[in-house]
């Protein structure tokens, strides 16, 4: 029964996948008419496609979700379910971020390998049919059943396309010299760190989804004061963005400083939180702190490293410890929803 179950699920995935591909390319071929265009720059392919693709991949997820998860938040009282709703909400517009990103990038690829290459209405309707049918692909295999580690992989993929797109696109080749802020010029990175805290502030929704099902209604204030935490850190992020550095430097430093804080507290919190203090957990939070405060220690004050050096070096560790974070619940966490008998998550 339960493969039956998944072959029909994976029957229904390529079907979608063959729509998002026809109306990704009938979509792109009246677009895009006209004259031949070049993959990239002033009046390219790219962005329109691009946005043709993000716009299928955000419906596609959407509509997958409705499909199947449509009675998920039955019995769930209200204040359950709108976090459910907002959950889902922001997924979309993340699944149509991913897929605008990863079309900016492999046009950026493309037009390397490629050059001199232009492409008329049916060349850049088909370029986008493609583009749709495989963003659209993975979100409405995400709408089907998504789990916190899926989430976790997403932030991950994301964070790596958005910042090598502004990596190629940035106005100033040497950025690296001083820090990844310096990419803030243009609007490439600070759509990344939008969207990312965004992820952020959703993951810890899923976390707090988790927790509730191992914990139960008992740990509700606790719940909630961790999903506030890893809500905070993804406003803190998206205000990074949204504050550039060579606008209002201030602003920017004190949010970059806010939001790693945050991120350090939401993690310590979550790991104090997991029944049974898993010994991964345990010890990657742990390792995390440590070789945090080292790398710190290592730009400020031995000056033995470059400050993007150490920005690397905090973001890949703290995706490393959200990585056996979510596996670990992925062990622990029984499937199936679990309503909250509570009106409220803060008093019984």
């Amino acid at each position: 029964m339960e493969r039956e179950r998944r072959l029909r699920a994976e029957a229904t995935a390529v079907w979608a996948t063959v729509l998002c591909f026809v109306v990704g390319a009938v979509a792109g071929a009246l677009l895009l008419g006209g004259d031949p265009r070049p993959l990239t720059g002033p009046g390219g392919l790219a962005m329109p496609v691009a946005a043709v693709a993000g716009a299928i991949a955000g419906l596609a997820f959407a509509v997958s979700t409705r499909m199947h998860r449509r009675g998920e938040t039955a019995g769930m009282p209200r204040w359950q379910a709108v976090i459910s709703h907002l959950s889902a909400t922001a997924l979309t517009v993340a699944f149509a971020a991913v897929t605008v990103m990863g079309v900016l990038l492999t046009a950026e690829v493309l037009a390397v390998g490629l050059r001199g290459l232009e492409l008329g209405a049916w060349g850049g309707g088909l370029l986008a049919g493609v583009a749709a049918a495989v963003g659209g692909r993975f979100a409405f295999g995400a709408g089907i059943r998504l789990r916190t580690a899926d989430l976790s992989a997403l932030l991950f993929g994301f964070l790596v396309i958005g910042t090598l797109f502004a990596m190629v696109t940035a106005a100033d080749p040497r950025w690296w010299e001083q820090n990844f802020s310096q990419l803030g010029v243009g609007w490439a990175f600070t759509g990344t760190l939008v969207v990312a805290g965004l992820l952020i502030a959703t993951v810890g929704a899923y976390i707090g989804r988790d927790l509730h099902r191992l914990l139960g209604d008992e740990a509700l204030p606790r719940l909630a004061a961790i999903v506030a935490l890893w809500a905070a850190a993804g406003a803190a992020l998206a205000a990074v963005g949204l504050l550039p550095l060579h606008r209002v430097p201030l602003p920017h430093d004190i949010a970059a400083v806010v939001a790693l804080l945050l991120f350090l507290a939401a993690a310590a919190v979550t790991t104090l939180t997991v029944p049974g203090r898993p010994p991964a957990l345990v010890v990657t939070s742990v390792a995390l702190a440590v070789l945090v405060v080292v790398a710190v220690l290592l730009w400020w004050p031995f000056g033995a490293v470059a400050v993007t050096a150490v920005e690397a070096i905090v973001v890949g560790l703290g995706l490393l410890w959200m990585t056996t974070l979510v596996r670990v619940l992925a062990i622990l966490v029984p499937d199936g929803s679990r309503p909250s008998a509570r009106r409220s998550p803060l008093r019984a």
